[in-house]
């Protein structure tokens, strides 16, 4: 398939980011732990075969209150946690699931390469720190029959966030703001008209979002909107 990845051997794990060894008091807006197990210890060596099977890590308090990872709120805010390789993987990753709900094997050589990173080094290569990462912040994980990956990212938080620029935490102050207002249905369905229209046309779908956002729509209905239309 055009999505197919291949790999060779994630060896040793890269060293974990500068965080907090103590699990800090999590702020009332952090609806979920931020934290997986695989983030609070040291990950073990990683063997990965050259084709892995993807499977979507289903998590129905995520799923529920979660961004997809293409969404204008994981670009702003958590690509300066997991980095924006990591981010792009995730984001490869998930749209492989529009076509295949259930999962689908990958070649990951040749996501690597679409992705413009390389695989030959093995563990010190920027495919496999990318990879290493999305395990540590909980982004993925390893399963006995290859790997599962989240179809929605938690809201960020409160210990992620304070590390932003001033700016940004100002930004996702206001959006947290003008989200926690209801979604009325007259919103959703025009945002989901605007979006298969876009796409209709043959606009990026990862352009979609922005541009709902920038004719007014309101980012709730825009990200769920979007998410919709891409599932047609």
């Amino acid at each position: 398939m055009a999505d197919d990845f291949r790999f060779g051997v994630l060896g040793t794990p890269m060293e974990e980011p500068d965080v907090p060894r103590t699990s800090p008091r999590r702020d009332v807006e952090d609806p979920v732990p931020d934290e997986s197990a695989a983030f609070r210890s040291p990950l073990p060596p990683l063997a990965l075969p050259a084709v892995v099977h993807i499977s979507p890590w289903v998590d129905p308090v995520v799923d529920r209150c979660g961004h997809d990872p293409r969404s204008a709120y994981v670009e702003q805010y958590w690509i300066s946690v997991i980095g924006p390789t990591a981010t792009w993987l995730v984001r490869r990753l998930v749209r492989g699931f529009d076509d295949h709900p259930d999962g689908y094997d990958l070649d990951v050589e040749h996501a690597a390469r679409s992705l413009g990173v390389s695989v030959s080094k093995g563990a010190a290569s920027p495919f496999a720190r990318a990879l290493q990462r999305c395990v540590m912040f909980g982004v993925a994980a390893a399963r006995s029959d290859g790997w599962a990956v989240r179809r929605r990212i938690p809201p960020i938080s409160q210990r992620h966030l304070v590390r932003l620029p001033a700016d940004l935490q100002d930004r996702h102050r206001e959006w947290i703001a003008r989200t926690t207002t209801t979604i009325t249905l007259d919103a959703l369905q025009r945002a989901h008209t605007l979006a298969a229209a876009m796409l209709d046309v043959g606009d990026d779908p990862a352009t979609v979002e922005g541009q709902l956002l920038a004719v007014g729509v309101p980012p709730p209905a825009a990200e769920e909107a979007c998410l919709l239309a891409t599932r047609r």
